[in-house]
């Protein structure tokens, strides 16, 4: 049994990892590091590589998914790992190493505040820059969602993020698995809930090895799928589990 590490309770930090060998080990070193108490699960969304075998010898469990879900099945697995296995806390962290485990305290430190925390690369901390038709979308992404949350969230496509207690229990049973549904569709779910999403501001750092999927074609892309995303999300019917507990 793990130790418990916030008020909260037990923590699981989870990678969703694609064909990431050159990276993995890495990134489950420095989240063992900088959590030593944190259960960590990389889940392996269909690799074809041997990003299984390099998690598992640095000292990670591994969840291995026959075919390729995306991040939201991904994640999805991961939280229904969380609660068979009895963790109260989640955390998504990238396994190309661009979050730094070193603000993995920040994280938890504001789940007692709230039931979700995002890392933000816009909200005052480090350089990172988006541009072209990916920050239009994030853009247009954050407005709408800083209304339905009552408060400022500049970065609502961050895959740097905690869950608590309420928030797992949620995802555990309905986390999107459509293509952004990871980052718009739940959090437009947990927000629909009643539960309580905020931000604290974080570095991003450049990816480790291999090669970033963006592109001006795939970014223009995005901005249409981005929308997309968003409207089905808020014409979505809710789960009932959701409206009883907004009520």
């Amino acid at each position: 049994m793990q130790g418990t590490l916030t008020r909260a309770g037990r923590v699981l930090i989870v990678l969703p990892a694609l064909n990431e060998s050159g990276n993995v080990a890495s990134v489950v070193a420095k989240v063992k590091a900088a959590i030593p108490a944190a259960g960590v699960l990389v889940v392996d969304d269909g690799s074809t590589d041997d990003t299984s075998a390099k998690a598992r010898q640095a000292g990670a469990d591994v969840a291995r998914l026959a075919v390729n879900l995306g991040v939201g099945g991904a994640m999805r697995t991961g939280f229904r790992y969380a609660v068979r296995h009895g963790y109260d806390v989640v955390v998504q962290v990238d396994a190309d190493g661009q979050h730094d485990p070193d603000e993995l305290a920040a994280l938890l430190h504001g789940l007692e505040s709230a039931d979700i925390v995002i890392g933000s690369r816009f909200a005052g901390k480090g350089s990172y820059k988006a541009s072209g038709p990916r920050r239009w979308a994030m853009v247009v992404l954050s407005f709408v969602l800083t209304r339905l949350a009552k408060t400022k969230l500049t970065d609502v496509t961050s895959g740097f993020k905690a869950a608590g207690p309420r928030a797992v229990a949620l995802f555990a049973d309905n986390y999107p698995a459509e293509y952004l549904g990871d980052t718009i569709e739940s959090l437009v779910l947990a927000l629909r809930a009643g539960l309580v999403v905020r931000e604290i501001p974080v570095v991003m750092l450049e990816r480790q090895s291999g090669t970033p999927s963006t592109s001006p074609i795939r970014s223009a892309v995005y901005l249409g799928r981005a929308g997309l995303a968003l409207l089905l999300a808020l014409v979505r019917r809710a789960p009932a589990a959701d409206r009883s507990d907004a009520a």
